[in-house]
């Protein structure tokens, strides 16, 4: 009998103060599970780990035996800092046994990512503006942080961009790059990986990018065949294309294209940033528009052309997940509690709603496993 193909939603369970200045009362219970069903694009709920504090990112090992969250807040321990939490996953039921929690040696840590080896959770810490490495154990638990770097820098913007604010950390696809969108700073730095030591040097060819100022860069996503990279830009509400040369670890600029609609005057941020299984198509989140802009990728040349965007039938979709085989995307609601389902069209990127949706208290992270 084939494993359940299960889904797991990180919420947020206590109030949280953003960046903006806003505090957002988290409703969440801890981490949902739901069974998702391909034939109709339903979840279906089969359980909550419950009084997990903020766990408002998620990350599987590469074999599926282990999933990781970041503790959103701003102090643990006594220390001014976040967490990381380790969970073991039964692979029949989908239950979650907690295995430990260790510091992030920053505040508000807020995306996480497993190397390729399962040896090394790599951590960006937002507030702070900092970038941590969590040694994995054989058991699948946490060691202490065998590196750490602070970020130094700032941008344009008094109010979003008076010190650094690591994003997010995104590996390339051969595990020797370390891609750190920095909100704060206007930059992606980048750093060479040794995974075997979980240590991280700025690439000699390249330390850092530069974006546009006042871009507010957030999320990057590398191509399923290695030759491009696409960066969600927060701030200005655009999305950058980069050609990627794998040997180098350098970034290239090809284009920048808005993700709002001509004609938008709302106030909108972006989000999460997903790129088809097929490497066809690209997708990211507005929050105030509520909606996922669609682009095409040129497979030969990396660079986008608009297909549109979609409702999300919702309020501020923080985060989206694209299923396995393309076919579904689900999509975390944050301010209206929910998560909703569509159908991938994939010969056209388009969205369809299909009417499914479930209940999460702020969901700020959906990942099918």
């Amino acid at each position: 009998m084939p494993r359940r193909q299960l889904v797991y939603v990180g919420t947020y369970s206590e109030p949280i103060l953003f960046g903006t200045g806003q505090v957002l009362q988290g409703q969440g219970k801890g981490i949902y599970c739901f069974e998702f069903d391909a034939a109709n694009g339903a979840l279906v709920p089969v359980g909550i780990t419950e009084n997990v504090r903020n766990s408002s990112y998620l990350a599987f090992d590469p074999a599926r035996k282990f999933l990781y969250c970041v503790n959103e807040f701003k102090e643990y321990e006594g220390k001014a800092s976040g967490a990381v939490s380790a969970f073991r996953i039964d692979p029949e039921t989908g239950a979650l046994t907690y295995l430990n929690t260790t510091a992030s040696h920053g505040t508000d840590p807020c995306h996480l990512v497993v190397d390729a080896t399962g040896r090394n959770v790599l951590v960006a810490n937002f507030a702070s503006g900092s970038v941590c490495v969590l040694p994995v154990r054989d058991d699948g638990s946490l060691g202490d942080s065998c590196e750490f770097i602070q970020h130094q820098g700032s941008s344009i913007d008094p109010r979003r961009q008076a010190g650094p604010h690591a994003h997010a950390v995104t590996l390339d696809r051969g595990n020797r790059f370390l891609f750190v969108p920095d909100l704060g700073m206007d930059k992606v730095i980048n750093y060479a990986f040794d995974a075997g030591t979980g240590k991280l040097t700025p690439n000699p060819r390249q330390p850092w990018i530069a974006t546009k100022p006042g871009a507010g860069p957030r999320q990057i996503v590398m191509h399923p065949k290695g030759r491009f990279a696409y960066l969600i830009n927060e701030l200005d509400s655009t999305m950058t294309a980069y050609a990627y040369d794998a040997e180098t670890g350098v970034l290239t600029d090809l284009q920048t294209l808005p993700t709002l609609p001509a004609g938008f005057t709302g106030h909108s941020t972006c989000a999460e940033v997903q790129i088809a299984p097929s490497g066809r198509f690209l997708y990211g989140s507005n929050r105030g528009h509520d909606s996922i802009v669609i682009y095409a990728i040129d497979e030969a040349s990396g660079t986008l052309t608009l297909v549109g965007h979609e409702s999300t039938r919702g309020k501020i979709p923080r985060n989206f997940e694209i299923s396995p085989t393309g076919e579904h995307l689900a999509a975390a609601n944050q301010d209206s509690n929910n998560v909703v389902m569509f159908r991938v069209d994939t010969a056209t990127g388009k969205l369809t709603a299909t009417g499914n949706v479930v209940e999460a208290g702020t969901p700020i992270c959906v990942r099918f496993m």
